[in-house]
């Protein structure tokens, strides 16, 4: 293994063309299995739908292009907790006022692509029509066992554990106070850093609770707390197979995802069509060539079994844990599109809630699908907390 590098190093990767050819290779190979008449996506991914995602995948899809834009991007990698990490680090532009630093934090079955799109409106908001006061650092780090960081070796590491990594990552980076903000898995990481480093995060912004936690007497719960949780445990038994298995036996399904491209596809993208705003049309929210980007980068990285272990390690977090109250100024932006959107009691029994509001348009992958609005969001909530960080 090379040496980690014990600064940030910029990072610039470049599929091997051998690595591509053998993709397209293996998506023509596929051994497509049968389907009920009309079975559409009621069992599942779409087998009609994911053969022409296939086809583009293997013989139209530009992969040196989409890798190309996403080296305009200033990336880098540096040695956390003998991991190396890899981030994008974009500052804010010249003419923006003094920036807040923010930390963004992604989930499953995503990557830092969740927000390249929302990084240039947060960068230089002056540039799309907001005001330049509202700029922000953005940090954007790939969680280990995620695209081009490292994958733990021994057990994978829990939402907590990648905070200590985040809260390290930003004194590398030289800054003392900051921002963070996060969705699915990133909404604990973002959590956790404000319940861990609280005199360090400014605000904290999520676009969920989570999946709910309620250790006490339920009849202390307000009525619509019971009905989320009812609600939360009624989707899990219909939609929550993937989460099982990646809590239980995430390598049985690995070595599957890790060596099919089409059964890859169908395990994101089912995903990305039944937790987007898309009305059923995943192209509606994300176009063929930005859907196959975040799976492609799953595949070249092989880190689908590494992502789905972190699953596993945040199911072993301690009730008392799960218990705890940020007391962090927490604002939250529910997008209608959202799965499992909790009540504000709820929102108000986890956290010091200071800001929430309901987005018209916008489901769980927010920032890709809705940049606007969710950096119109972010600067919203973050702007009395500026000069907090610099304090």
């Amino acid at each position: 293994m090379p040496d980690l590098p014990t600064s940030p190093e910029p990072f610039t990767p470049r599929a091997a063309p051998v690595a591509v050819q053998d993709l397209r290779a293996r998506l023509r190979a596929t051994r497509w299995p049968d389907a009920p008449e009309d079975a559409g996506w009621s069992l599942g991914t779409d087998l009609g739908y994911l053969r022409e995602l296939a086809g583009y995948w293997a013989d139209g899809f530009d992969w040196p292009a989409q890798e190309a834009a996403l080296a305009e991007i200033p990336r880098f990698r540096v040695a956390l907790g003998g991991l190396g990490i890899h981030f994008a680090h974009v500052r804010a532009a010249a003419t923006a006022g003094p920036a807040l630093p923010l930390v963004l934090s992604h989930g499953w079955p995503d990557s830092f692509w969740r927000y390249t799109k929302v990084i240039p409106l947060l960068t230089d908001p002056g540039a799309h029509g907001a005001d330049p006061a509202d700029a922000f650092d953005v940090v954007v780090p790939d969680m280990p066992g995620y695209g081009h960081s490292d994958r733990p070796t021994g057990p994978p590491l829990d939402s907590i554990a990648v905070a200590g990594l985040w809260a390290r990552l930003m004194s590398v980076l030289g800054y003392p106070r900051f921002g963070a903000a996060g969705g699915d898995i990133g909404s604990h990481v973002s959590r956790y850093l404000a319940l861990d480093h609280p005199d360090r995060v400014v605000a904290v912004h999520r676009t969920d609770a989570g999946v709910p936690f309620h250790a006490g007497d339920p009849a202390d719960l307000a009525p619509e707390e019971r009905a989320w949780i009812e609600g939360a445990a009624a989707w899990g038994a219909t939609e929550g197979a993937y989460g099982a298995v990646h809590r239980t036996k995430p390598q049985t399904a690995a070595v599957g995802l890790n060596d099919s491209p089409a059964g890859l596809a169908a395990w994101i993208v089912e995903k990305l069509r039944a937790w987007s705003d898309c009305g059923g049309d995943v192209e509606r929210s994300f176009t063929r060539d930005e859907i196959l980007t975040n799976i492609t980068l799953y595949w070249l990285t092989g880190t689908i079994g590494s992502s789905m272990r972190m699953y596993r390690a945040n199911a072993a977090i301690p009730p008392a844990q799960l218990a705890r109250r940020v007391e962090v100024p927490s604002g939250f932006s529910l997008f209608p599109g959202d799965i499992v959107r909790p009540p504000r009691a709820w929102l108000e029994r986890t956290a010091n809630v200071v800001y929430a509001t309901e987005p018209p348009r916008g489901g769980h992958f927010a920032p890709f699908e809705e940049p606007e609005l969710y950096a119109a969001e972010l600067r919203a909530f973050f702007r009395p907390y500026r000069s907090a960080a610099t304090a």
